[in-house]
């Protein structure tokens, strides 16, 4: 049997009720799961620390990049096919909307299996890649080969909340991705500390929590009644189909790829410069990656907003609402700078108690990471535009422009910048990069969403006239 919805159609909720309420409605739950889900990423971080040290908290640092490309493939499959789907659904096109609903599923199982072997089978050249030391290597080999073996689950858990949330149903969304994630708040004391399993442990907790997100999705495509059938012939592979999730996904895609890059020189970057200061490479690498760790944490409200704004953007867009789509597109600007604002003061003004969360006994990590928090996050307050404005752009259809967002702030700054800076300042450009390049290509974003904003309401006018 399949469970009937309450309430008024998610239709009908998305075309007339007002914007300020109706983003809270999809942003709400979307900001838990995204705040829970990272929350979890502290919790490993701080039991990691109190129980195997700074070495063990750089090398799942050092092994993030791969959860940063999961994450990457996920949005391609789950955002780009999600915003195809809630396009589609108000031009009234269902049968496509389910056909790409269903090559989504098998693109991310597809995908995920790949990864898998691919990242288990270069396992050691991989984390070399990723910046590691010999001393780190002990703890990331480990962790990292864990880890791999659940990369199917994750980017299928993923993928399908964002399909879900489109579909109407954003609380049962973010209960996919929370399931996962207090599995492995509850799990990982209990594997690190009372069965022993060390960093092993900790990696098992994460793969068990995808699976958990993974079931409850399946639950979701086999029991509750959706907007759209997904009959078998919606799993036929279509080369169309693909390429319209791969060209509405490909912007957040090469965000990621690009964020996993600069990460990735991020870490090379501290390693070195890091070894030729009083600090050492390992504790500018921890404590870099604690307060990362942590401004996912208090940024998981802004790509809340953003992930709750796609729905009513897209929705609008197909069905040439364009008055709409800059009200919801604004005012989710609004929310997530104030969202922004709040986290930057919180991390200029509690610094030591932020970096206390995570076990350290050795004062060059409060030293170097209290100086990392001052300089590579000065310009945090406006890193709101970035993401809201790049789901702008996708939900509208417009995959060109988000695309050339993701390029602007990690390409074309921040990554020349990690690489320049520390020839004239040390360790201290590597800071510094973050800072400018953040404060830049908020500028430059900025101004392509008003531009976009202008051209909407001349489109708005013309239909007004018609």
């Amino acid at each position: 049997m399949t469970r009937q919805r309450k309430g008024p159609p998610p239709e009908q909720l998305l075309a007339a009720a007002p914007v300020k309420s109706l983003i809270w409605t999809f942003a709400l739950p979307a900001i838990l799961s995204q705040v829970v889900g990272a929350m979890h990423n502290i919790v490993d971080q701080t039991f990691i620390g109190w129980g195997l040290g700074d070495v063990a908290i750089a090398a799942t640092n050092i092994a993030f990049p791969l959860a940063t490309l999961t994450t990457a493939l996920a949005a391609l499959i789950g955002m780009g096919g999600a915003a195809g789907f809630s396009l589609r659904l108000g031009k009234g096109d269902r049968e496509t909307a389910s056909q790409g609903w269903g090559n989504a599923i098998l693109l991310s199982l597809g995908v995920g299996c790949l990864l898998a072997v691919l990242a288990v089978l270069f396992l050691r050249p991989m984390l070399w890649l990723f910046g590691a030391t010999q001393a780190m290597m002990v703890y990331a080999a480990p962790y990292a080969l864990v880890i791999s073996l659940g990369l199917p689950a994750a980017i299928f858990s993923t993928a399908m909340a964002h399909f879900i949330r489109a579909d109407g149903s954003p609380r049962f969304s973010s209960g996919v991705l929370l399931s996962g994630a207090v599995f492995n708040m509850i799990f990982d004391p209990i594997f690190l500390f009372l069965l022993d399993l060390g960093i092993q442990g900790v990696a098992l907790a994460t793969v068990l929590g995808q699976v958990l997100s993974s079931l409850l999705a399946l639950y979701y495509l086999v029991r509750k009644k959706r907007m759209v059938t997904l009959p078998r012939r919606a799993f036929r592979l279509s080369l169309p189909v693909i390429g319209s999730i791969g060209a509405l996904g490909g912007a957040l895609f090469f965000n990621h790829v690009i964020a996993t890059a600069a990460q990735i020189l991020l870490m090379n970057m501290l390693r070195t410069y890091g070894a030729q200061s009083a600090y050492g490479s390992e504790i500018a690498i921890a404590a870099a990656g604690a307060v990362g760790k942590v401004m996912i944490v208090l940024l998981s409200c802004v790509i809340g907003i953003a992930l709750g704004s796609q729905p009513i953007l897209g929705f609008n867009y197909g069905r040439k609402n364009y008055g709409r789509v800059v009200q919801t597109y604004q005012t989710a600007l609004v929310y997530g700078t104030v969202v922004a604002a709040a986290a930057f003061l919180c991390m200029q003004l509690f610094p030591h108690q932020i970096l206390g969360l995570f076990g350290s006994d050795d004062p060059l990590f409060y030293a170097f990471g209290t100086r990392y928090i001052r300089i590579y996050l000065l310009m945090s307050f406006l890193n709101a535009f970035q993401p809201i404005t790049s789901t702008f752009f996708t939900s509208i259809g417009k995959a060109k422009l988000g695309f050339w967002m993701a390029l602007i702030r990690q390409g074309l700054l921040l990554m020349p910048l990690l690489a320049l800076l520390p020839l004239v300042l040390g360790l201290d450009g590597v800071l510094w990069a973050g800072a400018v390049s953040d404060g830049l290509a908020a500028g430059m974003v900025l101004s392509l969403g008003r531009r976009e904003i202008r051209l909407l309401r001349q489109k708005q006018a013309g239909e007004a006239v018609l």
